[in-house]
């Protein structure tokens, strides 16, 4: 085994957290202090104990660092993989509702909240947050609920565009909730309530566009 390996395996043993992950959080950390456009490289390096080099070892600039930061944090809005594929009414109400849950569980997380303030904070100066956060979270899990809709449809379980239906969805799930998180006028919502919420934005939709079967 080389030196280096030698170094990085006991530095690792005793604790201490790899380099890339070091940088992720000091670099989180230091964007929500300070702003994206504020921090420099070579304060997420110095608050990460690593060198420039070592940080450019692992991330090519800090849009790269910022992408990696929020990705990590806007899967967690991404629909569960092992939801079942709509064949009735009670599945398709079961896998939508457990969507919700999910989503909404996961978009209130005070880490996620947070993403989104620096995206709002930073829309001028540095356009790019919102867009890594809406092409790593967001975008992504409405592309999953569309498939989903487009597959609720084919089975004749409902009667509306897919892209309408997943749009409606969120809407109907999000109300004015998000917004007041946001704000920090409101308290993240508690396990009853994001069961609560999900099951009546579910009902709603399969009453809006209710299909054949």
């Amino acid at each position: 085994m080389a030196a280096k390996e030698v170094v990085k395996s006991h530095a690792e043993a005793a604790g201490e957290a790899p380099v890339r992950q070091r940088i992720l959080e000091a670099a989180f950390s230091a964007f929500m202090e300070r702003g994206f456009a504020e921090t420099s490289t070579l304060e997420i390096a110095t608050r990460a104990k690593a060198s420039k080099r070592e940080l450019y070892a692992h991330f090519g600039s800090k849009q790269e660092i910022l992408a990696a930061c929020i990705g990590e944090r806007a899967n967690r809005m991404r629909m569960p993989a092992d939801l079942p594929a709509p064949t009735d009414r009670e599945t398709l109400a079961r896998t939508l509702t457990a969507f919700g849950s999910n989503f909404l569980r996961e978009i209130s997380d005070p880490t996620v909240v947070a993403v989104f303030r620096l995206a709002i904070a930073e829309a001028i100066r540095a356009p790019e947050v919102a867009k890594a956060l809406d092409d790593a979270g967001i975008a992504a899990s409405r592309t999953a609920l569309r498939d989903l809709m487009t597959r609720a449809r084919t089975a004749g379980l409902l009667n509306g565009e897919p892209a309408e239906m997943a749009e409606q969805l969120v809407g109907l799930l999000w109300g004015t909730q998000m917004m007041r998180v946001l704000l920090g006028v409101a308290d993240r919502p508690i396990p009853r309530e994001v069961a609560r919420r999900a099951e009546a934005a579910t009902a709603a939709l399969l009453r809006a566009y209710s299909g054949s079967r």
